[in-house]
């Protein structure tokens, strides 16, 4: 097993199990057989899938499973009560506090027969619980989306992943990649080569100039790091229970997102992050904590792998801090203040450090992750993840999936996840919280969808013709601050 897996497999806590949840709705009932033929042929196509995780005394590494029971692995059940979202928020939730069982490949699906969703459908709910150690949310957002067609019959499935591929440029891990590209590439890949190479590379001057740069880059972005002040002290800060809780938003238009981001003159991501920050501001406050001044940070993921390699399993990303300015009243300067530090961010190389020192943290002695984790986890208060999803119907087993949702595992004393994902022209918001930190997820999901009203009647209310015509977006924005 590689270091940077093994820090995550060793991340496990009561507190906070690194699993990656996601859960897919479909529009009409799902054949439980189906499923297993499915999972059958394209998930465990990839044998790593077939292997358990084993912490041995030289290290952690994978073992074939010689008694693998795909029936274990892929459960039936039906929701209690009505069967409706609340229950299966509350299923979800039971099911992302519940370790997976060691002795096993630590995966499992689960098939939810007669769920009846609020649009008053009748259907099926796959949910999907893999621990982290097999790989990023990048690459198993891809390993689900192989399970799918993009027509009720599989013929079409070979075109999925390039499509997806082509699409949704601008996303919060492309843009954050996109400047990296170069020299960061390098830098990569030559410290997977052996120093014999490296010593290769640098007898070319160019080559050493670049990577002595990238080396002092990082060098600094180290020392941030190291120095970041701890988070400010809210509700959501504090020792942490073992009962999570999920809630999910009824999904927006991407279309009405892109357009608004467009008038106001950020982007989608931007106007998506200053919602959740609007939803945090107001959910604290109506817990009657005062608010006013506090900038909180949020942990995002960043994929470090080539978009080629994205259904590799393993872990390749890093991770940035993202300013949350909770404590800004004004939503459109709320909105100016996330945008900038999400351009801060672009040509900053917290990722790669991040990177590093989960491969150094697999390296050493499992008695040093903990208090390490906890030096840079009480620096953020949420993880927030956004992905994008492809823009066209997916078909699993020849039935729609009508809803998708993905969620992260928070690490250490974080006790906020934060999941935006964007599928079939619709954008999905979901929160998933220790229930001691945040009692009332449901609560967060409605704020997110009044800010973005909010931010939707401002820009309805203004005459934005003469100004997107004349191209300045920034100074367009500015003005109506």
């Amino acid at each position: 097993m590689s270091k940077v897996d093994t820090a995550w497999l060793r991340m496990e806590r009561p507190t906070n199990r690194m699993m990656i949840c996601g859960v897919m709705m479909f529009v009409a009932p799902i054949d439980p057989v189906a499923i297993r033929q499915v999972l059958a042929e394209r998930f465990l196509a990839f044998r790593r899938f077939r292997q358990k995780a084993v912490m041995g005394p030289s290290g952690a590494f994978w073992e074939t499973d010689v008694d693998f029971d795909i029936d274990w692995h892929v459960r039936v059940a039906r929701l209690p009560g009505a069967s409706d979202k609340p229950e299966l928020e509350r299923f979800v939730s039971e099911l992302t506090s519940s370790a997976l069982d060691t002795s096993r490949p630590l995966w499992q699906f689960h098939l939810i027969e007669g769920y009846n969703a609020p649009s008053g459908e009748s259907g099926g709910v796959l949910v999907a619980r893999i621990h982290h150690c097999y790989a990023d949310g990048l690459a198993l957002v891809q390993v689900l989306l192989s399970l799918t067609d993009t027509a009720p019959t599989p013929e079409a499935h070979a075109e999925l992943a390039k499509t997806w591929l082509k699409r949704d440029r601008g996303t919060v891990l492309e843009r954050l990649l996109e400047p990296m590209q170069g020299g960061l590439q390098k830098m990569l890949a030559a410290g997977e080569k052996t120093w014999a190479k490296v010593s290769q590379m640098m007898a070319d001057p160019a080559v050493a100039a670049e990577l002595a740069h990238e080396g002092g880059e990082i060098t600094r972005e180290l020392a941030i790091a190291l120095t970041l002040s701890d988070d400010p002290p809210t509700a959501l800060k504090g020792p942490l229970g073992v009962a999570k809780r999920v809630a999910w938003a009824e999904p927006l238009p991407l279309e009405e997102v892109k357009t608004l981001g467009k008038a106001l003159g950020c982007t989608v991501n931007d106007v998506l992050l200053a919602c959740a920050a609007g939803a945090i501001r107001g959910y604290l406050r109506d817990g009657g904590e005062d608010v006013d001044g506090l900038t909180i940070r949020a942990t995002v993921p960043v994929n470090l792998r080539r978009l080629e390699h994205a259904k590799k399993l393993g872990n390749h990303f890093g991770l940035v801090f993202l300013d949350l300015p909770i404590g800004e009243a004004n939503p459109l300067r709320r909105l100016e203040r996330v945008a900038a530090s999400m351009r801060d961010l672009k040509g900053r190389r917290q990722a790669v450090v991040a990177f590093g020192l989960l491969a150094a943290l697999g390296m050493a002695p499992a008695a040093l992750q903990g208090p390490a984790l906890e030096l840079f986890s009480r620096k953020a208060t949420a993880v927030a993840t956004n992905v994008p999803g492809p823009q066209q119907p997916l078909f699993m087993a020849g039935v729609e999936v009508r809803e998708l949702m993905v969620w992260v595992p928070q690490t250490g004393s974080i006790g906020l996840g934060l999941s935006i994902l964007s599928y079939n022209g619709r954008v999905h918001f979901g929160v998933i919280g220790d229930s001691k930190r945040v009692s009332d997820p449901d609560a967060i999901v409605k704020l997110f969808a009044e800010e973005f009203e909010k931010l939707l009647m401002i820009a309805l209310m203004e005459d934005w013709d003469e100004e997107i015509a004349a191209g300045d977006a920034e100074a367009t924005l500015r003005r109506h601050l």
